[in-house]
């Protein structure tokens, strides 16, 4: 079950899956309640998993937070096997041209973004910010494929072109490739997964006033659209964090990052100054940024998609049904070499960035039914920042301020547009 992402309160409204009458309560207190004969009922009030419910409500539920379609439950017996067979077997073959293209493509638009950052005046530098840090992460992009052994047959040359496309980011390559495939292995599984996993209340309880403000700020607003920057810093950057067989590696990774940012941004300042340090790279590292949060908050965040404890953890499910099919402009998907495209990259993280589309279509074709698709929007991303917080057993998410309404929120409720 999922918290309730609109302002509506819906009383007495029967569930057919459920077999009762739902439970006339709020998520969130204080609510104005919208009499409203076949309103979408609260996901809180619900009684079963959103993905068990009629079809009809599912596209109701869908509709009211930003969603194209919430799919079914996949049935208990579909392995992930039985879905990565299903696709072609051509979108797992490798293409060099294709691989290396990437890299040109990257190299090409962020050399015409700092060129634009160059020319352009004050009131402009944001647009070309955001450009440039649209085409920095196409460096990731490359990184990620060579961290899946899915750039080339050639695993040193992966370990190469990763390290090299991960500097201009200050990214450790090895540590990032050892926690990303945990994400991998463990997604949607409670405690295990790396990438955006609610906060436990037991963490909350230990929190200071102090945290407990610069949490709230940055996990419950537009903010958590930065909020990669303390995931790279946390988890990427702590030898203890890594076995003594890793941390060879690690360390070779780590002296790559020195490199980048010991050698190549005193040279960037010495020609440009501080200033120009902020204005070249700075400020496309933090648009890189913006894209790496965003993508995967998308992917992995959602009102209705549950992280499950290992006991009860599926792998079918989480990777096919646990992760969000989102489509962006497609010039952004372009730079960013179709990362967006993720599902299939979770039913088979082997499958190269150039292939994810048709692998995409086929998943559609056999499978979607039980897959959940968007289209980028304020609604969907307002329900992220200021419902989806905490991890409830029953609702999957509650907010921050579950329990006595919190102005902060509040005014975003207000104020951040619901449009899908």
């Amino acid at each position: 079950m999922a918290l309730m992402a609109s302002n509506r309160l819906v009383r007495g409204v029967s569930s057919p899956a459920a077999g009762s009458r739902v439970a006339a309560r709020p998520l969130l207190p204080n609510r104005r309640l919208v009499q409203a004969p076949k309103t979408v009922p609260a996901a809180a009030a619900i009684d079963v998993p959103i993905a068990q419910l009629p079809a009809s409500e599912r596209k109701q539920l869908a509709e009211e937070w930003g969603y194209k379609s919430i799919g079914s439950e996949l049935p208990d017996g579909v392995s992930l096997t039985d879905i990565v067979k299903s696709m072609p077997a051509d979108v797992f073959q490798l293409n060099m041209a294709k691989a290396w293209g990437a890299v040109v493509t990257t190299l090409v638009s962020v050399s015409a973004s700092m060129y634009l950052i160059s020319v352009s005046p004050w009131y402009l530098l944001p647009f070309a910010w955001f450009i440039a840090g649209t085409a920095f992460t196409g460096f990731f992009v490359i990184g990620h494929d060579c961290g899946h052994r899915s750039f080339s047959e050639n695993k040193l040359l992966e370990d190469i072109v990763g390290t090299l496309a991960f500097m201009p980011l200050i990214y450790p390559f090895e540590p990032w490739r050892i926690k990303h495939n945990q994400h991998h292995a463990q997604t949607n599984k409670l405690v295990e997964d790396t990438a955006w996993h609610p906060v436990m209340p037991s963490e909350m309880e230990k929190w200071s006033p102090t945290q407990k403000t610069i949490y709230k700020t940055f996990l419950g607003s537009p903010l958590k659209l930065w909020a990669s920057v303390g995931h790279w810093w946390i988890w990427h950057f702590d030898l203890a964090k890594y076995t003594e067989k890793q941390k060879p590696r690690v360390l070779v990774s780590l002296a790559a990052c020195a490199v980048a940012a010991f050698v190549g941004l005193p040279i960037l300042g010495y020609y440009t100054g501080l200033a120009g340090v902020a204005k070249y790279w700075l400020m496309p590292w933090l648009g890189y940024h913006f894209w790496m949060s965003t993508f995967t908050v998308v992917h992995h965040t959602a009102p209705h998609i549950p992280f499950k404890p290992a006991e009860e953890w599926n792998a079918a499910k989480a990777q096919l049904s646990g992760t969000v099919d989102c489509e962006y402009p497609r010039w952004v998907e372009f730079l960013c070499h179709d990362i967006s495209v993720h599902v299939p990259h979770h039913v088979n993280s082997k499958i190269p960035w150039y292939n994810l589309r048709k692998a995409n279509e086929s998943l559609k074709q056999n499978w979607g039914e039980y897959m959940t698709s968007c289209t980028f929007n304020w609604r969907m991303m307002k329900t992220i920042f200021t419902e989806l917080h905490v991890y409830d057993e029953k609702k999957n998410y509650v907010p921050f301020d579950q329990a006595q309404p919190e102005p902060f929120f509040e005014v975003q409720r207000k104020v951040i547009p619901n449009t899908p």
